[in-house]
């Protein structure tokens, strides 16, 4: 079985954002999500794999 899929105010929250941010992501395509009911839904593994892609941005405003 799968894992379960989180919302977006779950997400928000595990970033430490808001959940207009997280739309903005969204609707950017810059996260991985699905579209379930009219409400889009995301798979934890999925947000984690995602993050370690990013690159890290270091304190000076350039990226590492």
């Amino acid at each position: 079985m799968s894992e379960p899929l989180i919302t977006v105010k779950e997400v928000a929250v595990m970033l430490a954002v808001t959940e207009r941010t997280i739309y903005r992501l969204i609707y950017k395509g810059a996260l991985p999500c699905y579209k379930v009911g009219g409400q889009w839904r995301f798979r934890a593994g999925e947000l984690a794999s995602w993050l370690d892609e990013c690159s890290p941005v270091s304190t000076k405003g350039g990226r590492t």
